[in-house]
């Protein structure tokens, strides 16, 4: 079985509704981090908020990891800042039972991509693990280190544009 450790960040420009996500998979835990802050990728999207763009490049990194493994068997130990995403599973079987509607019967924003969330994670194990972002380097351990490649990475490919 291949475990796989994946960070996943996001920096939006609100007012334009743009901006990206960045993703990183570690697939050996002795790599160097400076190794690997080469291996971190990038993804622009438009028309998105930052809650969006955190599922949409979770969901991307999913997509790709996926297509890399085929059918191999995977474990995937999934790091993000976003409460949203790592209430998800808690929130499944509520906004399955409410057929992903408000209170006022509207669609909730993002349910197409809270399905393909629920779709994803039924097919591949994944544990999610909320990590705090932006802590002072002094009180940063290994996997806040890693998640700092993916955090700098997303802001800078939206400074570089902006």
């Amino acid at each position: 079985m291949l475990q796989l450790q994946l960070f996943t960040d996001a920096s939006v420009n609100t007012l334009l509704k743009v901006g990206y996500g960045a993703y990183l998979v570690v697939y050996d835990q002795s790599t160097s981090i400076y190794k690997l802050k080469e291996c971190v990728k990038t993804k622009r999207f438009e028309q998105t908020s930052s809650t969006k763009l955190e599922l949409q490049t979770l969901l991307w990194s999913l997509n790709e990891i996926m297509n890399l493994a085929g059918n191999s068997d995977i474990t995937i130990t999934i790091y993000s800042d976003s409460q949203n995403i790592i209430g998800l599973p808690d929130r499944r079987s509520s906004l399955e039972q409410n057929h992903y509607l408000t209170s006022k019967n509207k669609l909730l924003n993002n349910c197409e991509l809270y399905q393909e969330f629920y779709r994803i994670t039924s097919l591949v194990k994944c544990k999610l693990v909320k990590v705090s972002g932006h802590q002072a380097t002094s009180k940063k351990d290994t996997i806040d280190k890693l998640f700092a490649l993916v955090d700098k990475a997303s802001r800078r490919a939206l400074r570089a544009e902006y």
